[in-house]
C-alpha cells in the first residue's frame, strides 16, 4: 500500500503553488513536510485530500488513480491547526461522528470511541463538551475523531502550533507512539524545524512549491543540499558571507588558511559562498583554527534564557561591513556601539557555490548537535 504523486503541479491565478511534485508515501510510514508559510505544504495536502485538483499530473493510491475522486472517497482523514470539533456535540459524540455517518454498528463505535479515546488520555472527558476542555485537550479530541476512522490516510496541517510549548511537547511524543504500530500512512505539516528533527520519520523538503530534499531530518540537518535546504534548518538564520579562495587560503578581513580544517583543505580555487550557524559562533576563541572579526554591536535580544547579538563587522573601507547574529545560550547584556571580537571556527563553516549549491559540510556537526 503506497500513497503516490507523479509529476504533480498545482497552479492558480497564473501563481504556481506546486511544481512538478514527485513523492511516495509507504504503508505504516511517517512524513514529515517542511516548508516555511507559503512553501506549498497545505496545497500539497489538499491535493492528497482531493480537496484540490493538480494542474497537471496524478494521485495514486493502492495503484489506482485517485486524482478525480472526491474527499469522502479516498478513505483518510485530516487534522487541522484550529480545533475543529462540533461545539454542541459532547467528546464522545464528536469521535463517534464518522463512524455514525459510516454506518458503523453500535457495538463497534462504543468500542473504537473508547480506545481512541484512552489512547489520546481524553477517556474522562468523554460526555463534557469541547468548550468544557483547555486547548490541549480539544485538539486531542479532533485527532480522535480523525483517527477513530482508522483511515489509511491522514493528514495533519500544523496542528499542534495554536498551543503552548509543553503540551506542543507532549503531544508530539503521543503522535509518534501512536503509529509505530499501524499502518497508516501519516504526513505532519509544519515550519519548524525543531518539529521535524524530533518526529523523525520522513522528511520532505519544500521551498516555493519545489520539493528540496527527501530523507532523514537529521541528515539533511547534517548535509543540506543546498542554501535554501540549509536555512530551512535555522531560526535564527544561517550567517552566510561571500569570500575567495586562493591555493587554500580565505580572503576575508585578513587572509585565513583553511589547512586546518578538514573539509575545507583541499577547496579549489574559486569563489563561494560560507555559512555558520548562529550557535556556533563564539565570543571567545576556543583553538587556533577560528576567524577573528572585530565587530561593533548593533543589537542584543534576550529571549527567555538566551541572548541574539546582532553584530557588524567591515570587511575594508571600500565595502559594505557584514552582519552576523550570535545565538548565546545565556543572558547578556551589550551597549549598542560597543566594540567585540567574534569566532568563527573553521571546522564549523558550511559551503555552498555562488548557485547556492553545497559542496562541503562540517563533518562533526550531527555528533554535536544532535
Amino acid at each position: 500500500m503506497a500513497l503516490e504523486l507523479q509529476d504533480v503541479s498545482l497552479l492558480m491565478e497564473q501563481q504556481t503553488y506546486l511544481n512538478n511534485i514527485s513523492l511516495t508515501f509507504e504503508a505504516g510510514s511517517f512524513n514529515v513536510l517542511l516548508g516555511r508559510t507559503l512553501a506549498g505544504k497545505t496545497s500539497l495536502l489538499r491535493v492528497l485530500a482531493g480537496l484540490d485538483k493538480p494542474s497537471s499530473g496524478k494521485v495514486v493510491y493502492n495503484g489506482q488513480d485517485v486524482t478525480g475522486f472526491a474527499v469522502q472517497k479516498r478513505g483518510l482523514s485530516m487534522v487541522y491547526q484550529q480545533f475543529i470539533n462540533y461545539p454542541h456535540l459532547t467528546v464522545w459524540e464528536n469521535i463517534a461522528s464518522p463512524l455514525k455517518l459510516a454506518k458503523v454498528s453500535a457495538d463497534e463505535i462504543t468500542k473504537r470511541v473508547k480506545q481512541t479515546a484512552e489512547m489520546l488520555h481524553i477517556g474522562e472527558y468523554l460526555q463534557r463538551l469541547p468548550l468544557e476542555l483547555s486547548g490541549g485537550q480539544q485538539q486531542r479530541c479532533a485527532m480522535a475523531r480523525a483517527l477513530v476512522k482508522d483511515a489509511g490516510i491522514v493528514l495533519f496541517d500544523e496542528p499542534l502550533v495554536n498551543l503552548d510549548y509543553k503540551l506542543r511537547e507532549e503531544l508530539r511524543s503521543e503522535l509518534k507512539a501512536l503509529f509505530k504500530t499501524r499502518e497508516t500512512i501519516a504526513i505532519y505539516a509544519t515550519t519548524e524545524a525543531h518539529e521535524a528533527l524530533a518526529l523523525g520519520g520522513t522528511t520532505t523538503l519544500l521551498h516555493q512549491g519545489n520539493v528540496l530534499q527527501t530523507g532523514s531530518a537529521k541528515q539533511q540537518f547534517a548535509k543540506p543540499i543546498n542554501l535554501d535546504a540549509a536555512d530551512l534548518y535555522n531560526e535564527p538564520p544561517l550567517n552566510v558571507f561571500s569570500a575567495s579562495v586562493t591555493n587554500g587560503v580565505m580572503q576575508l578581513q585578513q587572509p585565513i588558511s583553511l589547512a586546518s580544517a578538514d573539509h575545507l583543505a583541499d577547496l579549489p580555487n574559486g569563489e563561494y559562498q560560507f555559512a555558520i550557524r548562529p550557535n556556533h559562533i563564539s565570543l571567545q576563541s576556543n583553538d587556533l583554527t577560528s576567524i577573528v572579526l572585530a565587530s561593533k554591536v548593533d543589537l542584543a535580544e534576550i529571549s527567555a534564557s538566551e541572548t541574539y547579538l546582532h553584530v557588524e563587522t567591515s570587511v575594508d573601507s571600500a565595502q559594505k561591513g557584514l552582519n552576523w547574529i550570535v545565538h548565546i545560550l545565556s543572558i547578556m547584556s551589550f551597549r549598542t556601539g560597543s566594540e567585540l571580537e567574534i569566532f568563527l571556527p573553521l571546522e564549523d563553516l558550511f559551503v555552498f557555490d555562488l548557485n547556492g549549491k553545497a559542496l562541503r559540510w562540517p563533518d562533526t556537526h550531527i555528533e554535536r548537535e544532535l
